[in-house]
């Protein structure tokens, strides 16, 4: 897909990378770029920035949703690429139990993290159908292709929706809407600052919010399933679909290597 000349929405489009994006498509040229995000001032001082649309939503709330892309069908003919950025991420409250995150903080996560995107599908699809094509952009993670240590609850959600992403592409593709993942490791956000600098997930270095951005841009325009800012993600893709178990006891190694300093 070439982004420009196109309606473009973002949700959790207020700051990190889906700020990124919003920037990095208007340069582009994009018709529109809605920014959609529960913070509502940050959403509107992103799309001042770039002469955008802000919109205020909660993406776990599929009633407005649906009413959030009836709108912008409305005024602008309809949505070329609908990008799912918003998530949440809770590690795991025992270092040492994956089964210690309340039924609260799973909830919530499966609500951001993967219901999210089944809500925005169904308010997209019709019309990209209709239209004869359009392009569904799910931020996920490599904790949905590979695991996330420490985190149960973000890596179980973030396989969910690479499922949801596989089966939209799967049932959908024939019809002309295109689906792509977008599945960093480290990202300079304020997720993966609350998770502190030796989160195993920086291990492969921490790129810019921009960065992942261009990567976007890349992975749109050759219109890839999946996006990997950090390539090392496919080789360990391919080392886990070789050999499971050796690829099991490797992050168990792995573990116990971050697990090191809190432990000491």
């Amino acid at each position: 897909m070439d982004v420009r000349d196109k309606v473009v929405v973002v949700t959790g489009g207020a700051d990190g990378i889906g700020a990124a994006l919003c920037r990095r498509f208007a340069r582009v040229g994009a018709a529109v770029v809605v920014v959609a995000d529960r913070n509502g001032d940050g959403a509107a001082a992103v799309a001042a920035e770039i002469g955008g649309e802000a919109v205020t939503l909660d993406v776990s709330d599929g009633d407005a949703t649906a009413a959030m892309a009836a709108d912008i069908e409305a005024r602008h003919g309809g949505i070329d690429l609908f990008c799912c950025n918003a998530g949440v991420g809770d590690g795991d409250p025992d270092r040492n139990s994956a089964t210690s995150s309340p039924d609260a903080v799973w909830h919530r996560a499966w609500n951001v993290n993967v219901m999210a995107h089944v809500h925005a599908a169904r308010a997209v699809i019709p019309g990209m159908a209709a239209r004869g094509g359009g392009y569904i952009l799910n931020t996920v993670s490599a904790a949905g292709l590979l695991s996330q240590i420490g985190g149960a609850v973000y890596s179980t959600t973030k396989h969910a929706a690479v499922g949801f992403a596989e089966s939209l592409s799967i049932t959908h593709g024939d019809q002309g809407i295109k689906v792509s993942i977008l599945c960093p490791q480290g990202v300079d956000t304020a997720m993966l600052r609350a998770g502190g600098s030796g989160s195993p997930q920086s291990l492969d270095g921490v790129l810019t919010p921009d960065e992942v951005a261009e990567s976007v841009i890349a992975g749109l325009a050759a219109e890839q399933f999946l996006i990997l800012p950090h390539p090392e993600v496919l080789t360990y893709m391919q080392r886990k679909a070789a050999d499971y178990d050796r690829w099991l006891g490797g992050m168990r190694r792995l573990r116990a290597r971050v697990m090191a300093p809190a432990a000491s």
